[in-house]
């Protein structure tokens, strides 16, 4: 198949695909296009007009016409501008509603992508996809379609106005067919390149603006101004570029259809004053054919430049479309887990991240029995956090298998799977909500108010809650901005208390507290350990010198594994571990304790 039917194939099925998404408003559809077949309509029939307006009131003083004629330009007008204000509520209505379809449909998938398309796109392109790309696919969906249809239909009425008036004079409007359509498949392939390249650079330009604003603080302390700004500079030059593409294809294409039509009224004028037309053409008909073609011309011009919108809003759409296509979180789990007992045990267990030279992790094997506390420590890009991000499967092992009670984790579907999870991760996430929102938050959202409080109590966040002025009714900000760190990571220590699940990980829970902060946590999540399986991550070893089981990596790979009596009297990793952390902290450590 040639590359353009083939281009052709793939933009009618994108649209159709989108027009599907307007099939809930079909009534309000049908109407709409009733609305611009009159609105058409109504054009060809003042057209049509001006032949007995001419002909019956200047030239034959018809009194019956000179009576009717105003009444029949005001009735036209008075449908006409009915006409117009359905289609214009009704296509913006269907628009916006096909918008929100998509938004949603976007932003659901987003839920559930797995977490390796997060890693190998930028956040940018993510927001952009949902703000600035899904707003295109209304000018594809209804916009363009209001213009197509009107001006199509447009064109066919004055069509019959001037055939009307005189057939042979519109036939020398044959030679516009050939050149307009070359034009149009011109211009819609340039427009479908370009529009790909702008959704790219929108993403871009998006994630230049989200990054610098989050980091603005480096930015500002680095003395990165000048660098930042040449470089949002660099991306919103090249948006400039491809819309000034734009708006160049698209001049070109109206002065090539304003040449072509203005070729063709010459036509019209030329064989019009020849002595065997002047005595068969009335002034009226040479008028009405005039003003048709008139009506044509602007007609034409819109149809053409049209593609801009219709381009913009297929390349779009195909970017939406592939997004939702893509394959969601493998969940091919049977077991619908109601409580676990929390046995894990990894199994040769192997990790390679897309597109990275190395694995992250190398035939791990460990045992975490129900109710123990295995703690993962090493050096930074050990694959401690690689290791624990398999548990809820965020990730999937490359080789050999996780067990959990004994059952492969796969088996369990996904959801309850990570009920039984409860997981206060390095970076912490806040919402911009209150405070006993954020504690209870998603599936916890029916937790009482007494229930919230304790499990902020026991995280030792109540302390600075009971300052605040509305208590744990209080907004936080966006991320939590309204907080300290260590405040931020209480809140997160208290969401995962209340969850109360049977396996807890702790991704340097602890890394944000002050010293008494730290020693009253430490203490709460000792008594939350004693019935839970705990998976800790910690660079402090002093703060999991009690685990059942210390578990080194290193490069990927366990080293070491024991207590930390054990540990420290081999004399291996952990030891040397520990005596440069406690050589950095100005204390002495001990021999085997």
């Amino acid at each position: 198949m040639s590359a353009p039917r083939a281009a052709l194939r793939s933009g009618l099925a994108l649209y159709a695909r989108l027009l599907g998404y307007a099939r809930r408003y079909w009534v309000l559809a049908l109407l709409v296009v009733l609305a611009m077949i009159v609105d058409a309509a109504c054009m060809g029939l003042f057209a049509q007009s001006i032949k007995p307006m001419l002909d019956d009131l200047f030239v034959a003083h018809d009194a019956r016409m000179i009576l009717w004629m105003p009444i029949v330009i005001v009735a036209i007008f008075l449908v006409r501008s009915i006409a117009v204000y359905t289609t214009d509520y009704g296509t913006a209505y269907i628009g916006r509603g096909v918008v929100q379809q998509l938004r949603q449909q976007v932003f659901d998938q987003y839920l559930r992508l797995p977490s390796d398309f997060f890693a190998s796109e930028p956040s940018g392109h993510q927001i952009a996809r949902i703000t600035y790309t899904a707003e295109q696919v209304a000018q594809a969906s209804t916009d363009s379609l209001k213009v197509a249809v009107v001006d199509g239909l447009s064109v066919i009425f004055y069509v019959l106005v001037m055939l009307n008036a005189s057939v042979p004079l519109t036939l020398t409007l044959l030679v516009m067919v050939p050149l307009v359509g070359t034009l149009v498949v011109y211009v819609g392939r340039r427009y479908r390149r370009i529009s790909r390249r702008i959704q790219a650079s929108m993403g871009t330009v998006s994630g230049v603006v989200e990054e610098t604003i989050a980091a603005q603080r480096e930015v500002k302390v680095y003395g990165g101004q000048a660098y930042e700004s040449a470089r949002f500079n660099a991306v919103s030059e090249q948006t400039r570029v491809l819309g000034v593409k734009v708006a160049a294809t698209n001049g070109l294409a109206s002065s090539l259809v304003q040449l072509i039509a203005a070729i063709s009224l010459a036509l019209i004028v030329f064989f019009a004053t020849r002595p065997g037309m002047l005595s068969t053409l009335t002034p009226g008909a040479f008028t009405a054919l005039i003003m048709a073609m008139g009506g044509i011309l602007p007609s034409l011009k819109r149809l053409t430049t049209v593609q801009a919108n219709l381009q913009r809003g297929l390349a779009a759409a195909d970017e939406i479309f592939a997004l939702i296509d893509r394959a969601p979180e493998t969940d091919a789990g049977h077991i619908e887990l109601t409580q676990c007992r929390g046995d894990l045990s990894l199994r040769e267990v192997g990790m390679v991240y897309p597109g990275a030279s190395g694995a992250a992790l190398h035939a791990v094997s460990i045992d975490c029995p129900r109710g123990s506390v295995t703690a993962l420590v090493g050096r930074s890009g050990s694959g401690k956090s690689t290791l624990a991000s398999l548990i809820p499967r965020f990730h999937e092992p490359g080789s050999g298998q996780i067990l959990l009670d004994g059952v492969p984790l796969p088996h369990y579907t996904l959801a309850s799977l990570r009920r039984q999870i409860a997981w206060v991760g390095q970076g912490i996430t806040l919402f911009d909500t209150t405070i006993a929102r954020n504690i209870a938050y998603g599936a916890l959202d029916g937790a009482s108010r007494a229930d919230i409080i304790a499990a902020a109590e026991a995280a030792n966040a109540m302390e600075f809650i009971r300052a605040l002025p509305e208590g744990i009714d209080s907004r936080i900000g966006e991320g939590g901005a309204l907080l300290s760190g260590g405040q931020r990571q209480r809140i997160a220590i208290a969401r995962a208390l209340l969850k109360n699940a049977p396996i807890l990980i702790l991704d340097e829970a602890t890394s944000a507290l002050d010293t008494q902060s730290e020693r009253l946590i430490q203490d709460a999540l000792q008594r939350l350990m004693r019935d839970r399986t705990t998976l800790v991550i910690a660079h402090r070893l002093s703060t999991i010198e009690h685990a059942d089981r210390i578990v080194v990596l290193d490069a990927g790979r366990v080293v070491e594994q024991g207590t930390h009596r054990e540990l420290i009297a081999r004399q291996g990793h952990y030891a040397a571990l520990h005596r440069l952390q406690f050589r950095d902290n100005g204390a002495a450590p001990l021999a085997s304790d």
